[in-house]
């Protein structure tokens, strides 16, 4: 509901910030992190992709996407699409004027462009699955019905009224909304576009670049913290609660992860200290405006332990080609915190009055944090089942042999990273 007071200038300068900060995480964040994990013939597409999709999705969200999740014209008029979609009275951003304030009394123009950043952080996510072996003509297809038709449903279910927050849902960053929705819809592809041609089970493809792989680790974590602490959108102690526990529990499932790697493969890797450090932030993503410090170390040091197990045992046993672990990292981090949120969230940041979790004896939110996570599993996998056959039938979605043995930069853009 859009309110006509005076602005707050505090709140509005540090969304302002977290807005700037959750772009980092795609460009140059994502494309660092992901281009660096591929091999040097296919860095190019892998930032061709991610800059494409920042561009294109932030045009679908001020055409429909911010009506489609944060109005609530059908709700008020009884229009029973109201379970699916706000309504169109805000396409194109119509009747949001520059006075018109929102929760926290901030322009309601900049909490659409905040709620834009996640928007195109969360198809971004998906490129690690099918890295390496995508035509660039069906990832456009796909990624933009993949936005319309998986990312609008759920945030609206979520964050803008639907009924997955009337009944309760804790998702205060994106655990379901992004993580879930994203690491699932990447499990999906990977299983259905099948194994790059060169892929052995127990062989890792090296990466071609270590260096961006840090880099692009390290625009993540700080612009995490403008995903969490900026979610609260306001510069007040949640927001400070926020920061503090998304960044311990980063800290957490690094030093997790680095043990891990160190007892059972002999060495501690830059890789999997990074790996480790981004499941942390996914996990603590939708227990930041609930959980307390106690909560933040446990969930970086649970989640990071059971995604080295996805990443290291159970995808070379089941055998699919997960190229940059979307959904080991992505996907199970989202699954484990979410639940986790329904366990450490605590009255100590939630308020007298707020919600708990089974840690505290409320075993309710638990139940609910379940129920959430299960229908969002599936919800992203029935649709990125349909949109796969219905793009794959029709544009294509794999390359060629030559293509993919030679490389996706060359073939697909006409251009190579490294030229001497």
């Amino acid at each position: 509901m859009t309110h006509f007071m005076t602005i707050d200038t505090g709140n509005t300068a540090w969304l302002l910030t977290s807005t700037m900060l959750v772009l980092l995480m795609s460009i140059p964040g994502i494309a660092l992190f992901y281009g660096g994990l591929v091999r040097r013939k296919n860095v190019l597409s892998i930032i061709m992709q991610t800059i494409f999709l920042v561009a294109v999705v932030s045009i679908l969200w001020v055409a429909i996407g911010y009506s489609w999740v944060f109005d609530t014209t059908f709700k008020e008029n009884g229009n029973p699409l109201s379970f699916l979609i706000g309504g169109f009275g805000k396409v194109f951003m119509r009747g949001i004027g520059l006075d018109a304030l929102t929760a926290g009394n901030i322009p309601e123009l900049l909490f659409a462009m905040f709620q834009c950043m996640f928007a195109v952080i969360t198809p971004a996510l998906i490129l690690g699955a099918f890295a390496e072996r995508i035509k660039f003509s069906g990832y456009i297809v796909f990624i933009i019905l993949w936005v319309i038709l998986a990312y609008f449903p759920m945030a609206h279910w979520v964050w803008g009224g639907g009924f997955l927050q009337e009944m309760g849902a804790i998702d205060f960053a994106g655990g379901t909304v992004v993580h879930i929705n994203a690491g699932v819809s990447a499990l999906v592809m990977a299983i259905m576009l099948g194994k790059r041609t060169d892929y052995k089970i127990g062989h890792p493809i090296a990466p071609h670049n270590v260096t961006f792989v840090f880099m692009g680790t390290a625009f993540l974590w700080l612009g995490w913290f403008g995903f969490n602490a900026g979610s609260g959108l306001a510069a007040d102690g949640l927001s400070a609660n926020a920061f503090m526990v998304t960044h311990i529990a980063t800290s957490a499932a690094a030093v997790t992860w680095m043990a891990i790697d160190w007892i059972f493969n002999k060495k501690p890797t830059i890789i999997g200290t990074c790996t480790g450090a981004v499941a942390g932030l996914v996990a603590i993503t939708p227990a930041a405006g609930s959980t307390d410090l106690l909560g933040a170390f446990l969930i970086g040091i649970i989640t990071s332990a059971i995604c080295f197990c996805m990443v290291a045992v159970v995808k070379p046993k089941f055998r699919y080609d997960d190229s940059l672990d979307a959904f080991g990292v992505h996907g199970i981090g989202g699954i484990v915190g979410s639940i986790l949120t329904g366990v450490f969230a605590t009255r100590t940041v939630t308020g007298e009055n707020g919600v708990q979790g089974a840690l505290y004896g409320d075993w309710n939110q638990l139940l609910i944090q379940i129920v959430t996570t299960v229908f969002a599993i599936v919800f992203s996998a029935v649709i990125t089942f349909v949109l796969f056959k219905a793009v794959d039938s029709s544009v294509g979605l794999r390359v060629d042999k030559r293509v993919e043995e030679e490389g996706l930069d060359i073939y697909e853009h006409g251009e190579s990273a490294y030229n001497r």
